[in-house]
């Protein structure tokens, strides 16, 4: 396995054919995904499709799987030692092998389970960061996608009077909302978040849901969560999973109030988890 994915594709993603017919509504769709570590399987022949301009909700227990699927959406299990990817993964009908790792994670932003701005850069720096090393920006531009950036992710307000100060100096909530300031201004189309709330405050966590329902009207995002209230808050539509496979997807209210597996219906109701 090579380990410069800014320069070669993939070598553990089983090539297939790349032309598909898919939905235009569809943003997201996989065909048999199966990922092993070792040999192991995390995840077995998954199919799902995960519209356009929604939220999606993926729930299930711990080591269900979950974390597994959202990484396989953006070669992140490329340089996993043991991991290998089966299957098809397709982007907006085309398939995630024509893209290669740069492309793809200017279409596919990553928002994870802790903040994690970049500790030696300043408020403004970690939002432009992803963009001005592949595109020269003159300042009068820089400023405005950060500006707009920290908009759509709800900081403006609270940071436009120190955009030169240091990230490390938000609070973890304020941190948050960076990062997805931060994956906003590259331009994706998708947004992937891994658990974005699990490490913060009630307050924090509310804001943060709040940015991310607001967001959807341009963008399409997918949300491992283990907080199942969280889930019908916010999502459209909500995926269960369990020992690595998809149980079944519907919208969120479906789901929450008629299942129609058993096990979707007693995860639910909290029989187990």
């Amino acid at each position: 396995m090579k380990n410069d994915l800014l320069n070669t594709k993939s070598e553990n993603i089983e090539t297939l054919d790349t032309v598909e017919e898919i939905s235009p509504d569809v943003a997201i769709k996989t065909k048999n995904l199966s990922v092993t570590f070792f040999g192991k399987y995390a995840i077995k022949d998954v199919n799902i499709d995960i519209k356009k301009n929604n939220i999606t909700a993926i729930i299930g227990p711990s080591g269900c799987g979950k974390s597994t699927l959202l990484r396989s959406f953006n070669f992140m299990h490329d340089l996993t030692p043991g991991a290998r990817v089966t299957g098809k993964i397709f982007l907006f009908g085309k398939n995630i092998m024509d893209f290669n790792a740069t492309d793809l994670r200017k279409k596919v932003g990553m928002v994870f389970q802790k903040p994690n701005p970049f500790p030696t850069m300043s408020i403004y720096e970690n939002v432009i960061s992803g963009i001005k090393y592949t595109n020269k920006l003159n300042k009068n531009e820089a400023d405005e996608i950060v500006e707009n950036s920290l908009k759509q992710a709800g900081l403006w307000e609270e940071v436009k009077d120190r955009l030169k100060k240091s990230a490390l100096e938000l609070s973890g909530g304020q941190q948050q909302r960076l990062c997805i300031a931060r994956s906003i201004a590259v331009s994706p189309e998708i947004i992937l978040m891994d658990e974005p709330t699990s490490a913060l405050d009630p307050k924090s966590t509310a804001v943060i849901e709040e940015t991310i329902y607001e967001i959807k009207n341009n963008y399409t995002v997918v949300i491992v969560t283990h907080n199942m209230q969280q889930a019908a808050r916010i999502s459209n539509y909500t995926a269960f999973m369990f020992l690595g496979e998809l149980i079944e997807i519907d919208r969120t209210r479906v789901i929450f109030t008629n299942p129609k597996k058993k096990l979707t219906e007693q995860y639910i109701i909290g029989k187990f988890g």
